[in-house]
């Protein structure tokens, strides 16, 4: 089974003549189409807001694009806080959600007035004395520990993740925050990742749902806002079924009229901070193969390399490839596609079945749209790739710079030792 790209070998090979691979190219058409989906899929509730998570993607050309469609951003770091504020998100645009987090970010999330998502019980006291007081919109962070199960079977564990409140610690911060005047409540749970289910969401939002009565029974305190966070995952593997946002948006409202709206709390807002989601399917990462190898295995090797997608030598994870212009031929052989790190997970494939491939083709790796260039490093000084946009037009531009020499070294300009290449 087969995956369709979103860019023929034609467009590729023009784009090759002015910017050499690899590169991640991403459909802009894709982007907005899904944007629009998710937007509907909530739009039977009111105060509704996709914050995308910023991880996934921090290309702020794709970011803008989702700025259209009414998205804030989820941010997790200082520099995911400074890039949200010079695109003009600012104030409850932007969902603060980060873990052992330092003072300063704690203060410049402050500052710019972005909700802060508290993800331990002794974070509300660090914060109160980062910056002098505890800001009037609140959230926190919800783990309910053990395993975590949808109709069909266990997910995941959140016992071991190192995120969020238990339960009890959740009724106190909620008890402290109210103390302290804070006037908005939100409440925010990341238990999976990556769900390709129909069912994750809606079952989520039964578990915060009822806890948010439970909530208000213990403490007093109505929540304003219930995030579902990210999870909503893709279809990796070409077999796999798709997620289909509509259904789970409709999944939610269900649960939403069955447990929220008879107990006076229809007003409550429901957020969502999707990367994976939002971008994944819609960034392929262009390559070409530049050696073949011939020893105990037949070997592609491919001028990328992990620097520009990790997720299969970090995780074992799949990514299907398309050989442009071979994407009718038979699978006869199998092959491992490499890059050239010194490491032998570098692999973007294991015994993968494709077509026979020759040196100079082109190869399109798909779904790095997400946690492909954000992910990049620079082991074994390697640079990182540039990213083109692929318009609705049929045009392209490039959105980012490919990395230089000059770049990598810069952070020794001045420094009296190498100056002779920053």
């Amino acid at each position: 089974m087969a995956k369709k790209c979103f860019v023929t070998k034609d467009k590729v090979e023009e784009i090759i003549k002015d910017i050499p691979t690899p590169f991640h190219i991403y459909d802009e058409a894709g982007i907005r189409d899904n944007a629009a989906k998710v937007k509907d899929a909530f739009s039977w509730n009111k105060g509704f807001r996709e914050y995308y998570a910023v991880k996934a993607n921090p290309n702020p050309f794709l970011i803008n694009i989702l700025k259209e469609y009414g998205c804030g951003l989820d941010c997790s770091s200082l520099t995911e806080l400074m890039l949200a504020n010079e695109l003009d998100v600012t104030g409850d645009k932007i969902m603060f959600s980060s873990n052992d987090t330092p003072a300063e970010e704690f203060e410049y999330a402050a500052k710019i007035g972005a909700t802060i998502n508290l993800d331990d019980f002794t974070h509300i006291q660090f914060l109160e004395d980062t910056i002098g007081y505890i800001p009037k919109t609140m959230s926190l962070r919800f783990n309910p520990g053990g395993v975590y199960s949808v109709s069909n079977g266990i997910m995941d564990n959140p016992g071991d993740a190192k995120y969020g409140f238990t339960k009890e610690q959740l009724i106190e911060g909620y008890k402290i925050l109210k103390s302290k005047g804070v006037e908005r409540f939100g409440l925010h749970s990341f238990l999976v990742s990556n769900t390709v289910t129909n069912d994750y969401y809606p079952t989520l939002a039964k578990t915060l749902f009822e806890l948010a009565l439970e909530i208000r029974e213990k403490t007093g305190v109505q929540l304003d806002f219930i995030n579902l966070s990210g999870g909503v995952g893709i279809a990796y593997q070409p077999d796999q079924t798709p997620n289909d946002i509509g259904i789970i948006g409709e999944g939610v409202r269900k649960v939403y009229e069955e447990v929220l709206v008879p107990e006076g709390m229809g007003n409550v807002s429901i957020y969502t901070e999707m990367g994976r989601f939002m971008m994944g399917p819609y960034g392929g990462l262009v390559t070409t193969a530049i050696h073949e190898k011939h020893t105990y295995k037949e070997y592609i090797g491919v001028d990328a390399c992990a620097v520009n997608l990790m997720r299969p030598a970090m995780y074992g994870a799949y990514h299907h490839i398309t050989v442009l212009g071979k994407e009718d031929a038979p699978l006869t052989e199998t092959y491992d596609v490499t890059g050239s790190l010194c490491e032998n997970n570098d692999k973007f494939a294991i015994d993968r079945k494709l077509p026979k491939i020759d040196m100079g083709d082109i190869l399109f790796i798909h779904d790095a749209g997400a946690h492909g260039f954000a992910m990049g490093y620079n082991y074994n000084g390697k640079l990182k790739s540039a990213e083109v946009l692929l318009k609705e037009d049929g045009s392209y531009k490039l959105i980012r710079n490919a990395e230089t020499p000059k770049d990598y070294f810069a952070t020794f300009k001045g420094l009296g030792i190498i100056d002779g290449l920053c």
